[in-house]
């Protein structure tokens, strides 16, 4: 019987066999256990931070605008939720957007593979090192594999104009949460967030309302933030209408500097 090598991604580096090592390099960053080395090791980590900094910037700055689809890698290809995927990359591609997700299997793969079926869409897998292997789907354009989590989901803010999220687990919830703190921070402005799929989302929306706002944790007004959909067609129009709206904006302010600037002094 063959025997099966253990595998990892190491940012551009992959490894086999006896080379993986074992853990990563999130662990290894956050970890506070152990000799006092990693003072004088986390100089060193910085450089390393600053080149996957460097390198998301330089591979994702021309992107065309850009919408991040967010899902689980657990979602199998036969499931509706798949195919809901596949119709949303499709659909973003045909008006116009590239579209990001995290590069993996499941809903990743689903959008990833609808964009690749339009002529001339871009379609971009933003990868991570995990503890165990998860390679870049087939359906990738453009494929950047990243050390660290804080670096990655730079990547995905910076360059998306709104997130659109299906059913997924912790990664997919985290990858939500941070992206409404960033919007009710203000942080990033009209960027719309889509949860898409209102069977599976209805319940975290119920306790959204009946205990972050019940009790005070929230405002009103932040439960705008969110929208509820399970028409495809609708989540690319809210996406859509935004990004005209942050054009429009754009372009007034623009206008305003050019008039005070010509206004005699």
């Amino acid at each position: 019987m063959e025997k099966i090598r253990r595998e990892r991604r190491q940012g551009q580096a992959f490894v086999r066999g006896s080379l993986v090592p074992s853990s990563t390099h999130d662990q290894r960053l956050l970890a506070r256990q152990g000799p006092s080395d990693w003072v004088h090791m986390d100089p060193w980590r910085v450089l390393r931070i600053q080149a996957e900094f460097v390198e998301g910037f330089g591979q994702l700055a021309e992107l065309p605008p850009a919408v991040t689809v967010f899902g689980s890698a657990r979602t199998a290809p036969d499931s509706p939720e798949y195919a809901l995927g596949r119709t949303l990359g499709r659909k973003l591609a045909e008006a116009g957007y590239a579209v990001i997700t995290g590069g993996g299997p499941g809903v990743m793969e689903s959008a990833n593979r609808g964009a690749s079926e339009v002529d001339g869409a871009v379609s971009v897998g933003l990868g991570i090192e995990l503890p165990f292997e998860q390679r870049m789907n087939d359906y990738v354009d453009l494929g950047i594999e990243f050390r660290y989590f804080f670096v990655r989901k730079t990547m995905f803010v910076k360059y998306s104009c709104g997130f659109i999220t299906l059913p997924g687990g912790f990664g997919t919830l985290d990858e939500l949460f941070e992206a409404l703190t960033l919007v009710q921070t203000r942080k990033v402005t009209s960027f719309p967030v889509v949860l898409l799929g209102s069977e599976f989302w209805g319940g975290l929306i119920d306790w959204i309302k009946g205990t972050l706002l019940g009790t005070g944790k929230i405002a009103a007004q932040d439960l705008e933030l969110i929208t509820v959909t399970d028409d495809p067609d609708e989540a690319v129009r809210i996406i859509v209408e935004s990004d005209r709206a942050r054009s429009r904006q754009r372009q007034e302010e623009i206008e305003a500097t050019s008039v005070q600037t010509a206004e005699p002094q």
